[in-house]
């Protein structure tokens, strides 16, 4: 796929501003740069704006909203979503569907939502969750450090006879864990590569809590728990002004119809609902969810699921607090999250989701294929296991693969053909926004100074303007309305509110008596009329609008 830039490393955060910059200046009549919020490093966090002003701004087209790093070590869907930008503006002028999109919808993307906490992971050898802020923090333990200064915080195995793990016999580069018969040998504990923190009690070791412990998509308003039912949480809903900015963003930007949320890994499409059965959701929103998912199979090869069914494996201690929920359940947008990367795949061990957790020997084999998988294809990311004299424990042993770049994203090499498959998708799934569309505008002379005035509005899209059946629920759907304009309306109002229009993913199909047939029409146009007083020559216009589908207008002379 033709681009500006190489997707072939992770970009810094002077990288990425300097790309966005250029994307801006290079294209100012597609693409505006705003900062959504200021982080306390006093980084930004950017939203880009896409959309061809010439054609309609922003608010008056259908909008579609995609997002990167809400989790700091998950920058393979910042570069994704980097890679979106800069294929839709790179090729508007020799791409029809590029230039169809920009010129019809908006898209609207916020790369890098935790820009701190990224900065930290690629930076240095830390992992994070979210953002390099304290939180709820204790002392004591083996706390995650770089110790030989290679850049990767890897395995370490103490040697202890308290050890729950051995050598495997099979495998030099790999560990099993003791059989309940085994009392004679060398055992070990395994602990990330780290120093000790002395804490009360520290006869028997544990593992550092993490001092930066938030976890942003557990900080959303919808499903909020405080942190003693889900790590990571936040002071109360939206604490983070990342959170915060984001969901402000949105508000004020209601023609968004359709998220796509970014992070890693897995290889999955993840729909809502999160908190709740998808049963109880309602039937066509949960078809529609299923209908869009199945295009991400077909461009990524990735697995569709429900997050409450499937992905969860405590149906009563759920995670919730998250962005794809707030969208679905609180404003009615499909929303979709989409975990990158899939090594476990690659490896011939895929995870197996069914709600239920995973046999302890499955996950044993897995990791042992994905560390053959690395040793062959990412080499420089394996360490074979190397002595190490530590200042606590004595001799020790380093050794693994760096998780962040094969397990967590892909090594460089193959983050670009991730990028293309997401961006294919993406355009597939904004397509699927609703459409307004003006069919017909119709005059009809009644007397000298009077016309019965009759327009067709409809939707050309795949999702209703109202998205889901879940917004009526909600009561936050927006009718369509037309406004009569150049005329003395006497019969009708000069605003009419229509109500939804369907779209044809409404439409009632199957299999007929051996044929295929379609059963009835989904209801996506409506007939208006008025009557209107004027005179022979007159211009009058009819405006449709619908806050999720956009805006069309015809015009006719009396």
């Amino acid at each position: 796929m033709k681009t500006t830039f190489q997707y072939d490393h992770y970009l810094l955060y002077e990288e990425l501003k300097k790309d966005l910059e250029y994307f801006a200046s290079t294209y100012p009549q597609y693409c505006q740069l705003a900062v959504n919020c200021v982080t306390e490093e006093n980084r930004n966090q950017y939203v880009v704006t896409l959309t061809n002003q010439k054609t309609g701004d922003a608010l008056s087209k259908p909008g579609w909203y995609l997002d990167g790093n809400i989790h700091a070590g998950e920058v393979t869907s910042s570069m994704c979503a980097m890679h979106t930008i800069d294929y839709l503006l790179t090729n508007y002028e020799s791409d029809p569907t590029c230039k169809k999109m920009l010129d019809e919808e908006t898209i609207y993307v916020i790369p890098r939502v935790s820009p701190d906490g990224a900065e930290k992971f690629l930076s240095s050898a830390y992992t994070l969750r979210s953002a390099p802020r304290d939180y709820l923090s204790k002392d004591g333990g083996v706390k995650p450090e770089d110790l030989d200064g290679d850049g990767v915080i890897r395995m370490m195995r103490i040697p202890t006879p308290y050890g729950a793990w051995k050598k495997d016999p099979e495998n030099e580069d790999s560990m099993v864990l003791r059989q309940p018969s085994d009392t004679e040998g060398t055992f070990y504990d395994i602990y990330p590569e780290g120093v000790m923190e002395d804490y009360e009690g520290n006869e028997n070791l544990k593992q550092k809590k993490p001092s930066w412990g938030l976890d942003f998509n557990r900080n959303f308003p919808l499903g909020w728990f405080p942190d003693s039912r889900q790590a990571g949480a936040g002071k109360y809903p939206l604490s983070n002004p990342e959170n915060k900015a984001i969901v402000d963003f949105v508000l004020a930007h209601p023609n968004i119809g359709g998220a796509a949320i970014g992070h890693t890994s897995g290889g999955l499409l993840l729909y809502p609902p999160g908190t709740r059965p998808s049963k109880s959701a309602p039937n066509k929103d949960i078809e529609s969810f299923q209908a869009i998912a199945e295009m991400g199979v077909q461009e990524l090869g990735y697995q569709p699921m429900n997050i409450f069914d499937s992905f969860m494996s405590d149906q009563e201690h759920y995670d919730s607090g998250a962005l794809d929920d707030w969208f679905y359940q609180s404003q009615g947008i499909p929303a979709y999250t989409m975990e990158f990367w899939d090594v476990a795949t690659k490896s011939g061990v895929p995870r197996e989701w069914n709600g239920k957790p995973e046999d302890p020997k499955k996950s044993m084999q897995r990791f042992n294929a994905i560390l053959k998988w690395v040793k062959a294809n990412a080499p420089e990311h394996y360490l074979a296991w190397q002595e190490y004299d530590h200042p606590y424990f004595g001799k020790v042993e380093l050794g693994g693969y760096n998780i962040k770049f094969t397990v967590q994203n892909p090594p460089q090499e193959f983050l670009q053909e991730e990028c293309e498959h997401d961006t294919k998708f993406n355009l597939r799934f904004a397509k699927a926004m609703p459409h307004l569309t003006m069919e017909s505008i119709a005059s009809e002379k009644l007397s000298d100074d009077l016309y019965r005035i009759t327009a067709v509005v409809g939707n050309l899209g795949y999702l209703p303007t109202n998205l889901t059946d879940e917004a009526l629920t909600l009561k936050v759907d927006h009718p369509v309305t037309l406004t009569m304009e150049g005329g003395e309306v006497v019969e009708g109002k000069q605003v009419t509110e229509i109500g939804n229009l369907s779209g044809y993913s409404r439409t009632l199909t199957g299999y007929g008596y051996g044929n295929l047939t379609t059963w009835e029409n989904a209801p996506a146009k409506k007939k208006v009329s008025w009557i209107v007083k004027g005179k022979p020559g007159n211009t009058l216009v009819i405006k449709a609008a619908s806050e999720k589908a956009g805006t069309a207008e015809k015009s006719i002379q009396l």
